[in-house]
């Protein structure tokens, strides 16, 4: 007779439950490989056809910069988010950067590649793509040529000397490297301090030593913001549970205040140059004409944090903001437990008449500091009386 699921040896269930965790992070990791080695594969294949275009003589040449600016516009209306005027120039540089006829010899070609095949044993066909001009394109092959992922590439572009963009791109391969030790050793010139060492080996070998802070979950790479923009999925994510119904809450409470306050959005992604910022929520206020961008922390309230704040207002004030509008203001709220605290961040404004409106229409910051320690301690209470994480909303 069988035993009982009950009775079954705590040994055997931890063997079992081991080998299908293991066999679904493994599936994770191999799907957010697949991805990202499609859309590099797809954005090459975008640069090569602004290339080709350009080549096609001098008048279309000098449509350039218009031409960029046509395609961004029609490509983001019909695929959403990802094809930004930079995303472009940046697609068209990276074809430019790895030319086809040296595809096969950049480093990435000397390391082997999956063979892919379905459950009954054939090689799965290729992805042929015929574009409207008549050009052919095998998906599967042009990816099998861009192992790392596409924020890579991003990343490596940034490299202006080919040499040390090559290096870059084989110790990546060759060590596994995250975007984050990617990051790390070219902001750390490791190439110019590799050439200049004595002993070279031993530089190359403590380049391959991770930090703590560099692997990346499944989850991570899924949700990384080139990969959400490539598939048209919305970003609304929090780094913690906690954050998540503060920023819910948050959000419900504005809107009770009045009708002066329109949501726009939460988490939403804004890129400077090659790195990525949130901002929590994205308000407009009817009667000031303006947008509320509010940034929440967790933690206490820094310096750094009213930096961040006014780089996401320049950026606002260049990107969001529509004629007629007035500049944005900021809004910074810190839920340190027993010390929460709420920010306006006013400075930048055109003349201190407006600032002084903006004071006293938008809400007291006594009001949303006392509001979000109240919300957090009713989380954190509700967390307790559960024996679990705090849900993600009241």
């Amino acid at each position: 007779m069988t035993k009982p699921t009950s009775h079954l040896a705590q040994a055997d269930y931890a063997v079992i439950h081991g080998d299908i965790v293991a066999l679904l992070e493994a599936a994770r990791r191999a799907a957010a490989r697949s991805v990202n080695a499609v859309m590099t594969a797809t954005y090459w294949a975008v640069g090569q056809c602004i290339v080709i275009f350009e080549q096609g003589g001098q008048e279309r040449a000098a449509y350039g910069e218009a031409l960029i600016e046509r395609l961004s516009v029609d490509l983001a209306a019909r695929f959403g988010r990802g094809f930004s005027k930079q995303n472009l120039w940046q697609m068209r540089a990276f074809h430019l950067a790895w030319p086809a006829g040296q595809i096969l010899q950049t480093p990435s070609a000397k390391f082997p590649t999956p063979i892919v095949q379905t459950l009954s044993g054939e090689s799965s066909p290729p992805q042929t793509l015929q574009t409207t001009s008549g050009q052919s394109l095998d998906l599967s092959a042009l990816a099998q040529a861009f192992p790392l992922p596409w924020s890579a590439y991003v990343r490596l572009l940034s490299v202006k000397n080919p040499q040390a963009r090559a290096f870059y791109e084989t110790e990546a391969l060759r060590g596994g490297w995250t975007i984050a030790q990617l990051n790390r050793q070219i902001g750390s010139q490791f190439y110019e301090r590799t050439a200049l060492s004595t002993n070279k080996a031993a530089m190359l070998e403590k380049g391959e030593v991770a930090e703590p802070g560099d692997a990346i979950t499944p989850e991570q790479a899924i949700k990384d913001p080139f990969v959400l923009e490539f598939l048209n999925l919305k970003d609304e994510y929090s780094e913690s549970d906690l954050e998540e119904a503060l920023i819910h809450h948050l959000a419900d409470f504005l809107l009770e205040l009045g009708d002066d306050f329109a949501f726009v959005g939460r988490q939403r992604r804004l890129r400077i140059d090659d790195s990525w910022f949130r901002v929590d929520l994205l308000f407009f206020h009817r009667r000031l004409k303006c947008l509320l961008v509010i940034d929440l922390k967790v933690g206490k309230f820094g310096y750094a944090d009213a930096g961040q704040m006014h780089l996401y207002l320049n950026y606002a004030r260049e990107h969001w903001m529509k004629p007629g509008e007035n500049p944005p203001v900021g809004l910074i709220l810190c839920a340190e437990k027993g010390a929460a605290e709420a920010h306006y961040a006013l400075e930048g404004l055109p003349n201190k008449v407006l600032a002084a409106e903006y004071q006293t229409v938008l809400p007291d910051e006594k009001l949303l500091a006392d509001e979000l320690d109240k919300t957090r301690r009713e989380l954190e209470a509700r967390r307790i009386a559960r024996g679990g994480d705090v849900e993600g909303g009241i």
